[in-house]
């Protein structure tokens, strides 16, 4: 599932093709996503004039000039392709998951505009779209989730207050959207390897100063990772042919076996199998 990086990416890349434009037609060739596409998609959308592509966590928003939003969310398989109909372009992923060719099956929901195409393919229909009517239902869309990275509320003394009396391990709380919203497992793995932190230390047993580095190691990998253009697990590119780069810098994540990175230390990289999900970490400086 792409998290954070990898999905502004895909705003940044929308937004800068569709910002300003007007969506012609809309085709829907299957309502069966993770929540059924409502009867009213395609007159709500219809005509509309895009004002910008923006996101917050892993969802991405497109705003309409009327003051409505369209909230995407890709799921597990998802990805939103380009296609040009003037010409034949060899990349259509507007990021780095899947295939960088368009699909010839799973095109659900197609966006036309006077040139050019926006198309979602999911293969597995985990992803999914939801209308919002205005700003107020959208910041009650999101109310359950945490602040995201590298929003102010992240900071010292919200995430002290809320780890006070936690049990779980700090990776469990690093994946929980109610926390912190944005980060999913392999830059778990990085932010707590670069802060020198026990995955599977309890939350109420973290330092002020461990917090800190929480804090500010997840600003940092999440901001260089974007800078990277996110992490290319399969090596696919982009739809201007660019490789992301991030996978490049993994320290822990899935280097399993191979000896730690950092300076001086003699450690192994391990990994442990919790909730189905890996965790990858150094066996000797993450104490």
């Amino acid at each position: 599932m792409p998290e954070l990086p990898e999905v502004e990416i895909v705003r940044q890349s929308l937004n800068k093709k569709i910002n300003q434009k007007r969506v012609k037609k809309v085709v829907i060739r299957n309502r069966n996503l993770r929540f059924l596409i409502p009867n009213n998609f395609k007159s709500f959308i219809k005509n509309k004039k895009i004002i910008k592509v923006d996101r917050f966590s892993k969802y991405l928003i497109i705003h309409f000039c009327e003051g409505d939003y369209c909230l995407i969310h890709l799921g597990m398989s998802g990805t939103i392709h380009i296609v040009d109909k003037l010409k034949l372009s060899k990349f259509t992923n507007t990021s780095f998951y899947h295939s960088p060719i368009l699909p010839k099956k799973h095109n659900h929901i197609v966006f036309e505009f006077d040139n050019f195409k926006v198309i979602y393919n999911d293969p597995r229909r985990f992803g999914f779209f939801q209308l919002i009517e205005n700003k107020n239902a959208l910041n009650e869309r999101f109310k359950h989730l945490g602040p995201e990275p590298f929003d102010k509320k992240f900071n010292i003394s919200y995430v002290v207050s809320f780890f006070k009396d936690k049990s779980k391990d700090i990776k469990s709380f690093l994946l929980d959207q109610r926390f912190v919203s944005g980060i999913g497992n392999i830059y778990a793995s990085e932010i707590l390897f670069l802060s020198k932190i026990d995955p599977f230390k309890q939350a109420k047993l973290l330092t002020k100063n461990e917090c800190k580095k929480i804090i500010l190691n997840s600003k940092k990998i999440l901001h260089r990772a974007i800078i990277k253009g996110g992490s290319s697990i399969r090596n696919f590119q982009d739809i201007s042919g660019t490789l992301g780069g991030y996978q490049k810098e993994f320290k822990v994540y899935q280097q399993e076996g191979n000896r730690c990175k950092a300076t001086g230390c003699l450690g192994i990289v391990k990994k442990k199998i919790v909730s189905n999900r890996s965790t990858f970490f150094c066996d000797s400086c993450q104490k």
